[in-house]
């Protein structure tokens, strides 16, 4: 059986004799956990195409970290891998809701640790892939910290309480989270806004945030990546030829048969992500294809810029550029798993 492949950090130890202590010596402190990669990034850095590649290597298994790859229907839009890919390497957290079925960071975070422990028990490493930088906090750290404020949904909100007026997003408030709605006046306008905006941002409530426990310690030992290229042309440039391949491949005919579903429209938040919002306005005759296309690109870029800036407020994340830093990369990950044993713990 080979050692326990594992990260070693130094620990001072004292050796006893009957009369105390005598010395002190360094030892390492192994990790027993099992290994999982976590792959992160902005969107189109070219992460899926990697965790195929690594999952075939090594026999792992690829669990999604992506908030619209979670719902059943949305698949070009959301870059969801197709049913070769799926067919070919294991994949975790797809097509788990309808698009118009609430699906929470929390419920995430508990779905994603069973998925990964499943795949350890089948002799997979589980590669984490995705986006969302809120599932991965859920998952990886816990949700100790609510989502921060976004501007343009904040905006949204408000444009909402204008149109509807603030008694009627508090009596929304009252039926998502009753508890807040009672600590809550309904003058309150700011907390008000708070509130709606962490529901849809985590599909949380802001009561459930404020109570909840410590996270327990994360079963597995975690190599987490980053890709992002360093010049930002070079990704805008992927962003762009990989949305023309999604109307190519038939976007617009998704969005369409979307529509014929009488429980979708356009303020859930599934239909709110990038490329789907803007298809919507497509389809609702407000912008021409091509102002589509201006638009979702330009979304896109906007996501991107998010989860960068998301990663940046990360701890033990290395990043690498997918292209430029590749043997880095692949150095990375050949010194967190020597070999194909320890990478599916098998003997």
């Amino acid at each position: 059986m080979p050692e326990p492949i594992a990260g070693k950090l130094p620990a001072s130890i004292a050796l006893l004799s009957p009369s105390g202590p005598v010395a002190a010596v360094s030892s390492p402190i192994i990790d027993h956990r099992p290994p999982a990669i976590a792959l992160m990034g902005p969107t189109a850095s070219g992460k899926s195409a990697l965790a195929m590649a690594w999952a075939e290597r090594f026999g792992a298994g690829i669990v999604s970290v992506d908030s619209a790859q979670v719902y059943r229907g949305l698949d070009i839009g959301s870059a969801k891998p197709d049913p070769d890919e799926q067919a070919r390497v294991p994949h975790r957290m797809l097509d788990l809701r309808a698009p118009w079925q609430p699906y929470s960071a929390a419920e995430f975070a508990s779905d994603a640790r069973l998925a990964m422990l499943e795949l350890q028990a089948q002799g997979r490493m589980p590669i984490l892939v995705g986006g969302t930088g809120l599932y991965f906090q859920a998952l990886l750290s816990g949700l100790s910290e609510m989502p921060e404020s976004q501007p343009e949904l904040r905006a949204e909100l408000t444009a909402e309480a204008e149109r509807r007026g603030w008694p009627e997003l508090h009596a929304e408030l009252a039926r998502i989270d009753p508890l807040a709605a009672t600590r809550i006046r309904p003058g309150d306008r700011q907390r008000i806004l708070r509130a709606l905006e962490v529901w849809r941002l985590s599909g949380r409530p802001i009561s459930a945030w404020q109570g909840q426990r410590p996270p327990r310690r994360f079963p597995f030992r975690v190599l987490r990546l980053a890709l992002a290229p360093r010049r930002r042309e070079a990704l805008h440039r992927r962003i762009a030829a990989r949305f023309d391949a999604m109307l190519e491949r038939g976007l617009v005919n998704e969005l369409i048969a979307l529509r014929r579903e009488p429980q979708i429209h356009a303020e859930l938040p599934a239909i709110r992500s990038v490329g789907y919002r803007q298809g919507w306005r497509y389809l609702d005759g407000e912008i021409d294809l091509a102002g589509f296309r201006e638009q979702a690109i330009a979304a896109t870029r906007q996501l991107a810029k998010r989860q960068l800036t998301w990663l940046r407020g990360q701890a033990d994340v290395r990043w690498l550029d997918p292209v430029e830093q590749a043997d880095e990369l692949e150095a990375a990950v050949v010194a967190f798993l020597p070999d194909r044993r320890a990478a599916t713990g098998s003997e």
